[in-house]
């Protein structure tokens, strides 16, 4: 058992690095399979958020809201944890549904980390992407370019951020951006050589399980695919968000496809 709140991800993402697209990002959600879920949709109840739900946290891995805000939570892997009081998917939820400052958000959420298991945190707007963690004091306002978040600090060189970002960087070099091969630009399952994988207290064979992009296990593995992209609309000098989610059942079959478009700040079409 990887133990409580076992949410682990994988982002890479391209911010203000391609000159069509001011976000690119591609991230797995790995999860228990029996873990409840909804897939992605606008929430009945905050109705400007767009995201799939935990339905046992009640919060978000990854999101969208109508005022063109984004977040995206990973957790931090350190061994058996105990469960904490608060769920790291509120983070972004919370944020989604705020009208608070980015940066200010993020002091707020740094100021209350003790209230959560291990997180790394993205947080963004149209022309504004913050990382922070309560694993790093410093909050980091980000500079065009690629990046990778596993579940250690932003960047680490883990195998399969290294090999996310080898991936995405050719995919870059269009002028269009194909959503499908974002998609599979995360969908390696073999486990890297042992000599490279990090050793976060959760012993050598669940460090070869969870190695790999994608994972598919017999009670574990990833649940969906999400590709993120903001696109510049030279036309009407708007800024159009598309969220693909793909999502799978056990053992990696793919199932469900939704796709959402998004096109200033009033205006949703599916």
């Amino acid at each position: 058992m990887l133990g409580y709140n076992a949410t682990m991800c994988l982002i890479v993402f391209a911010w203000k690095y391609h000159s069509d697209y001011p976000l690119i990002m591609a991230a797995n959600r790995d999860e228990y399979y029996q873990r409840p879920t909804t897939l992605a949709g606008f929430w009945e109840d905050q109705p400007d958020i767009l995201a799939g739900r935990d339905l046992t946290g009640g919060g978000t891995w990854l999101g969208v809201n109508r005022q063109g805000q984004f977040a995206a939570v990973t957790n931090y892997r350190e061994g058996h944890q105990q469960p904490a009081p608060r769920s790291r998917g509120e983070l972004t939820a919370n944020f989604l549904s705020s009208d608070t400052d980015i940066r200010q958000y993020a002091q707020h959420v740094i100021d209350e980390g003790d209230q959560y298991n291990g997180f790394n945190l993205l947080l963004g707007d149209g022309d504004q992407l913050h990382y922070c963690s309560n694993r790093q004091p410093q909050i980091q306002t980000l500079s065009p370019g690629i990046y990778s978040l596993s579940n250690h600090l932003l960047d680490s060189p883990w195998p399969k951020a290294i090999h996310a970002k080898e991936v995405l960087e050719p995919l870059l070099k269009t002028n269009s951006v194909d959503r499908d091969l974002l998609i599979q630009s995360l969908q390696r399952r073999e486990p890297f050589a042992d000599e490279h994988l990090p050793d976060t207290g959760v012993g050598l064979e669940m460090e070869r399980m969870l190695s790999p992009p994608f994972i598919a296990s017999k009670d574990y593995g990833t649940r969906c695919t999400t590709v993120l992209l903001k696109k510049y609309q030279e036309k009407n000098n708007q800024i159009e968000t598309t969220l693909v989610e793909q999502n799978y059942g056990d053992d990696g079959v793919p199932s469900e496809r939704s796709t959402f478009n998004l096109i200033g700040p009033d205006r949703a079409d599916q």
